[in-house]
């Protein structure tokens, strides 16, 4: 009888310390941030449920102790643990704790990923691409015209390239004009209006941003960064008005065109007032980049730092902020961030410089879909200027910035609760 339970208590040793999970930490240990997210994504694509960890060690993943899994980790030069269920019980009963800021959110199936870019953009002309591209998460390129004839319902996440959807040309008209680069930019959009039967590029644009809108409404997740925010926002309000002027659009702006904006149409902003000077690099008082200039904000002194949420009880912005640091360094955009002031209150800022009153970091709900909005261009380069050379993630594999712009394509993938107000 006594060998008998020897036996039985080295057998539930041996099942106790079988490895029956992986851990991929997302804290300071993790050796590759950001290919970790394109192995959570990978192992969604190939039908694997996983788990987010939120707010343990950095919102790490919890996987299966697959054999595929694991080659993929090795290959992609991603930290792992392998843990016993034991190891992954006792995990798992911390995070349960009522008294614990901590949750977990299960992932299920990889969302259909689409670019809004025109022909020609490489991926390090935007940071969302860049990061895909690194991440080695799949995804397709659509423009204009696949708007207008209908393709976004094909998909589940939509991020848009930095775009002017104010038909402005990006407001660059006074320093390039000059430039073959712009000048096949406004010939290329002008065809494409024509060719879409439309007769000015605003209204092409209009259409589009009317189409996004309604993606979102009926379930869709936007994401957008820079001037795709405040540009959108602004394209949206102007729907029933003419805010462009003859060297954009052939024609003078409507003269009222400020008094006809229509802020009940946008998502983030409202009460901003246009820059009207066609000579400006600017579209409205939305965006603080001026705000930094003003302050004599630096690279080394700009710095934004993240909320923190219940993760029990707000987990969708809880995830969008899953991060291994509060604080991230700031980055300048056409776009850099938003003034405090002009953000709708139903609109929950996860991201600010408090002593700037800006706000970076945007999400909220438009009917069965949501939409997130973050400033900036370039997670790791500062200031990025037209021609400069492209970022190479492989020296920032650790970036807190980009880990942002990757919450967002794994939330869609997640059952999620919804925040309670």
């Amino acid at each position: 009888m006594r060998y008998q339970l020897v036996l039985v208590f080295i057998v539930g040793l041996f099942f106790q310390g079988r490895a029956t999970q992986l851990l991929v930490p997302m804290d300071d240990s993790q050796s590759d941030h950001l290919k970790a997210y394109g192995v959570s994504f990978w192992a969604l694509e190939n039908t694997i449920v996983i788990e987010w960890l939120l707010n343990y060690r950095g919102g790490s993943f919890l996987m299966p102790h697959l054999k595929t899994i694991e080659e993929e980790l090795i290959l992609r030069n991603v930290k792992y643990e392998v843990l016993a269920e034991g190891q992954v019980n006792q995990i798992k009963n911390q995070i349960s704790n009522p008294e614990v800021n901590m949750e977990i959110v299960q992932l299920e199936k990889a969302p259909k990923i689409a670019v809004y870019t025109p022909d020609g953009k490489q991926p390090w002309d935007d940071a969302v691409t860049l990061v895909l591209e690194y991440a080695e998460i799949p995804y397709d390129k659509i423009y204009d015209s696949a708007i207008i004839m209908g393709v976004l319902p094909k998909y589940d996440w939509l991020h848009l390239h930095h775009e002017d959807f104010t038909g402005q040309y990006g407001k660059f008209y006074a320093a390039y004009r000059s430039y073959p680069w712009y000048q096949e930019q406004v010939a290329d959009a002008e065809a494409d209006a024509k060719m879409l039967g439309f007769k000015k590029v605003s209204e092409l644009k209009l259409a589009v941003t009317t189409n996004i809108k309604n993606f979102v409404i009926g379930g869709g997740f936007l994401f957008t960064m820079c001037s795709g925010t405040d540009s959108f926002d602004i394209g949206l309000a102007a729907h029933n008005t003419d805010i462009c002027e003859q060297m954009f659009d052939g024609d003078a702006s409507d003269p009222s065109c400020q008094e006809k904006l229509d802020f009940a149409n946008t998502f983030a902003f409202e009460n901003f007032k246009l820059e009207r000077n066609p000579m400006t690099y600017e579209y409205s008082n939305i965006d603080g980049t001026d705000i930094h200039r003003q302050q004599r904000v630096t690279e080394s002194t700009d710095k934004f730092s993240l909320f923190e949420f219940s993760a029990k009880w707000d987990v969708v912005p809880t995830m969008l902020t899953q991060c291994h640091t509060d604080v991230i360094d700031g980055f300048m955009g056409q776009t850099t961030d938003f003034r405090k002031d002009l953000i709708k209150p139903n609109v929950l800022v996860m991201g600010e410089n408090k002593a700037l009153q800006t706000a970076r970091y945007l999400h909220g709900e438009l009917g069965q879909g949501t939409w997130t909005f973050y400033g900036g261009h370039d997670p790791e380069d500062y200031e990025h200027k037209v021609g400069d050379p492209p970022t190479d993630l492989n020296l920032h594999p650790n970036s807190p910035g980009y880990r942002l712009i990757l919450n967002n394509i794994l939330f869609p993938a997640a059952k999620k609760k919804k925040r309670k107000t």
